[in-house]
Parts: C-alpha cells; structure tokens; sequence
C-alpha cells in the first residue's frame, strides 16, 4: 500500500499550484463556509452540509454544468474528512486503476479502519464495465463514492450506481454569487489578485457574471486575463471597465454539449415551442443550438418532425416548407442555413395545429398489435391474376369515380373492426374543411 502521506514533491507541487496555477484553481475553497452558492443543498441544516460536517457520508454523484463547484466540494469533502482521499480522472483512468485504489483502500480498512473516499472526475466517461468495476465496494463500503459529472447521471451511470447513491444537482452559479466571488478574488492578496491593487467598475462585474452565465471558472478565467494584460494607471491601479471585460469574455459560455442532457433539453424546448405557437421561444431555442454549433441537419430534421406531428394536415403546406428547408439547409450549409432554419420554424410554429394525423396512426398501430383485426375484405383484395374471380376476389368492389364527387359509401376495413374510427380531423386551419366533407359523406 502507497503511504497515505504526501511525498515532498507532491506537497511541492501543490504549494506551486496553490501559488501559482490559474486563478480558479488558486481561488478553490478550502472549507465548507467559505463556498458560494447551491445554498439548496450546501446550506447549513441542509443534508449535505450536515454529512460534510460529521464525517457521516455516504457514496454521492455532483451533477452540474461546468464551473458550478462539484471538484470544489469533493476538494472540501477531502479537507474535512478523517477518511483517505484518492482521485481519479475518467478520461484517464482505467480497470486496472480502480483496482490499485479498491486494493488500498481494502488494506486501509482493514489495517487501520479507515475509510476511503475515491472522487472520480467526468464520472459519465467511465464505460459500463469500468463502472461495475466498482459497484461491488460501494455496495460492501470498501469505498466510498463521489462522482462529478455535466451528464445526467440516470442517463449516463449504471443504474446500480445511482441505487447505491445520493444525486446531488448542483445549478448553474446566479450573477449575484459570481460576483461574490470575483469580489473576494480582486480583495484576496494571498490567493487572489489582491497585490494587483485591481479596481473594477460595477458594469465591467456585473457584465463577467452575465457572459459567464453561471460558470465561475469562466469568470475567474476572464478576470485573471483582464487583469494581467491591464497596465497600471498613474495612480497605480489595475482598472478594469466594461470595455477591457467585454475583450476577456467575448463570448458567452453557454451551457450546452451535444451529446448532453442540455442538447436534449433545449431541442425538446425548442419542439414544444413550435408546438405551442410561440414564435419568440421557438427563434430562441433555435439561436441556442445555431450559437452552440449543432449539426443544422439535426435541426431541420426536428422541423419536419414538428410539421407533420403537431401542424399535420391543418396545413399540409407545413411539411412542404419544412422538407424544402431541410433541403436547402443540406444543400448550403451554415451560416446561411440559420436564415432557412428560421423561416421553416416560424412557418410551423405559426400555422394552424392539428395532432390527428399522429393521434390516428398511433390508434391504428395499437389495434394492429392488440387486436384481432381479420382479414381484407374479398372486394378489396387485388384480382389481378388467374383464378382470382374464382376465390370471389374483387367481387363486388365500388369504383370511387363512377360515383358522384368520386365517392361512394363501402366497406373497407375489416369486418373484425369495421366500425373503428382511426382519424378525427379538428376544426383548425384546412383541416376543418377536411372535416366538414367527411362529415357530408357520412350524411350522403
């Protein structure tokens, strides 16, 4: 078993990083009231806060967006805890890794009665058979548990993980706890940029807590940056103004990954914008994803979706402006495809709504797989071979066009399920006009 202590390099390097490193590494909190925010679950009385303070954890996953403070809360856990702190990174730890930190821990235990907490960072890259690895000492308290992630965990860790452990979601920072804590880094000589003598003006703060967009790494990150590229005045101050933090953070750090739950999210927001007839959200969303680089293929594939589920036949011109966006948008590519993306969205999100044509397939299908159903009526079946009239196929069918307004009243479905009534028409948009001959057939 390795010695628990840290050896004299390892203390060095982190004396250097302490001193040295980025300022949001500097910056950490090393005790529990001295972190910001997620006053939720972190605050004191909460359940958290409590298991922290008397050394009574159990296995916990942090999921949150990044810069929220799940790797400082794990760092808090080691600097309070009487139990030996082990870290892993999921990018670049394996099977054989878990193995040496679950062998320590065992010999911990059972040598000295000491517990093991292993914090795994990115947790959701760790692969099936890397995860249950360790399900059988979480489950047998060999170790104890902490895992961070940006994905949700019930999608992306073995449900047997998730049963063993308490999910703690962490939100994106508010501008107001930011701003806290790009305060106390300017004040902080020690840690912070305090012998900088850095004075900032209030919309320069407040403009870094709304471009970080919750994410305090990014803030600290443009802060630092604004900071050290900014000459001292002849007053000797680092001033920083609105115009020297808009060049350290010009763009906004959006939470979003592709393969994500905030992918997921936004285009189940950006559907249910169209859906609802709100033009406003639905552009939103729709600049959300453009801003965030999702494949405009994908996009154009949720419109088209969108149109025939939601629009349907209240006006089937929908689908057509859908389908040629989703062409266009193949055929040019970005950035000029936002343009397209746009009008085929609006298009749907506006029009008229009717789910009958979803409503009535759904309908249909679920008498296929359920019912007994029979077989096509003889009429209908095709006769277009030797022996057919025979068999009585054919006999009897109705031509539509020999019959006034190509119409007549027959027997179509199965006998099984003749009366069954598959699609209900509404009264919006071009659909009422298809309800209304329908229903004068039905009197014909």
């Amino acid at each position: 078993m390795k010695n628990d202590q840290l050896s004299f390099f390892d203390i060095g390097r982190e004396k250097n990083i302490k001193r040295e490193g980025p300022l949001a590494t500097r910056m950490r909190p090393e005790a529990i009231e001295e972190f910001v925010g997620q006053e939720d679950i972190i605050a004191p009385g909460k359940l958290l806060y409590r298991a922290i303070k008397a050394d009574k954890l159990a296995s916990l996953i942090f999921f949150g967006p990044p810069g929220t403070g799940k790797t400082t809360l794990a760092r808090i856990i080691a600097n309070t805890t009487k139990s030996h702190f082990e870290q892993l990174n999921a990018v670049t730890s394996g099977v054989a890794d878990i193995r040496n930190v679950v062998g320590e821990a065992k010999e911990r235990l059972g040598m000295y009665n000491k517990k093991t907490i292993v914090f795994i960072d990115e947790i959701h890259r760790f692969n099936k058979s890397q995860q249950d690895a360790l399900l059988p000492y979480v489950e047998d308290g060999t170790i104890i548990l902490i895992g961070a992630t940006t994905e949700n965990p019930y999608y992306e860790v073995n449900d047997a993980l998730i049963s063993r452990s308490t999910v703690f979601r962490l939100n994106a920072l508010s501008d107001a706890a930011i701003i806290k804590l790009l305060t106390r880094c300017i004040e902080d000589e020690v840690k912070g940029l305090g012998a900088y003598n850095v004075k900032m003006s209030e919309d320069a703060l407040a403009h870094l807590a709304y471009v970080a967009n919750g994410d305090a790494r990014s803030a600290l990150n443009a802060l630092e940056l604004a900071v050290l590229t900014t000459e001292k005045n002849e007053a000797g101050e680092v001033y920083i103004d609105l115009k020297t933090a808009e060049e350290c953070i010009q763009k906004k750090a959006i939470n979003y990954d592709k393969k994500g739950e905030n992918h997921y999210d936004t285009i189940s927001a950006f559907i249910k914008s169209m859906r609802g007839s709100d033009p406003d959200a639905t552009l939103h969303y729709l600049a959300k994803m453009i801003y965030a680089g999702e494949d405009p293929k994908f996009i154009a594939r949720r419109i088209v979706i969108c149109a025939s589920e939601d629009v349907g036949n209240a006006d089937p011109n929908a689908l057509v402006v859908a389908v040629s966006a989703a062409n266009a948008v193949a055929m040019l590519g970005m950035p000029e495809g936002r343009i397209i993306l746009s009008q085929a969205a609006l298009y749907v999100a506006c029009a008229p709504k009717s789910n009958a044509a979803y409503m009535g397939i759904n309908l249909a299908i679920e008498d296929v797989q359920n019912k007994k159903t029979g077989v096509v009526p003889l009429h209908l079946r095709n006769d277009a071979f030797k022996g057919a009239k025979e068999w009585g196929y054919g006999e009897g069918y109705k031509y539509a066009h020999d019959f006034e307004e190509n119409y007549v009243e027959q027997q179509n479905l199965p006998e099984e399920i003749k009366d069954a009534r598959y699609y209900n028409p509404t009264d919006n948009g071009y659909e009422k006009s298809i309800k209304e001959l329908m229903n004068k057939r039905k009197q014909k």
